[in-house]
């Protein structure tokens, strides 16, 4: 859903921007064999990532992007789409990450992000912490990836 959040200027969003309840669907990746084959002989080299041939003979009949993979294409999607820039302070981390379909060459992956939760810190007035379900989406519109996220972001109004 195109939101008042996404209309606004990554530079000029603060936490008081990310509102409970919210849905986003964003962005668009298109998914390249080569890029598959070289993520996974770097980080997670099993050869129904690396090896074409073989990957015929597994369970997937072909080659499949390796899920960190395919988490790593949605978090730039993510940064390009969705978090601010300048007021985030980073992730203290993700929750309930899954991976329910494979990710072919060709695919086209987009981000469905819904926001869970938004509230200050009772530590540090200036910031708050969002909480997130974050689905990457398939060209089909088949959830293939979720996770439970969160991410620390400054306040516009210090109170």
């Amino acid at each position: 859903m195109i939101d008042a959040l996404l209309d606004i200027p990554a530079e000029e969003r603060y936490f008081e921007n990310y509102v409970a309840g919210s849905v986003y669907e964003f962005g668009a990746v298109t998914v390249e064999e080569k890029e598959i084959i070289e993520y996974a002989t770097r980080y997670d080299p099993q050869i129904f990532h690396t090896d074409p041939e073989a990957a015929r003979a597994t369970q997937f009949g072909g080659i499949v992007a390796s899920g960190w993979h395919t988490a790593g294409m949605a978090m730039r999607l993510l940064v390009d789409n969705y978090l601010p820039r300048g007021t985030s302070l980073g992730s203290p981390g993700v929750d309930e990450l899954r991976w329910y379909k494979p990710v072919r060459p060709g695919d086209v992956l987009s981000v469905r992000v819904t926001i869970l939760g938004a509230r200050r810190s009772e530590s540090k007035s200036d910031r708050g912490i969002v909480r997130s379900f974050v689905e990457i989406l398939n060209q089909k519109h088949e959830v293939v990836t979720s996770w439970k996220g969160m991410v620390v972001l400054f306040c516009r109004n210090k109170e």
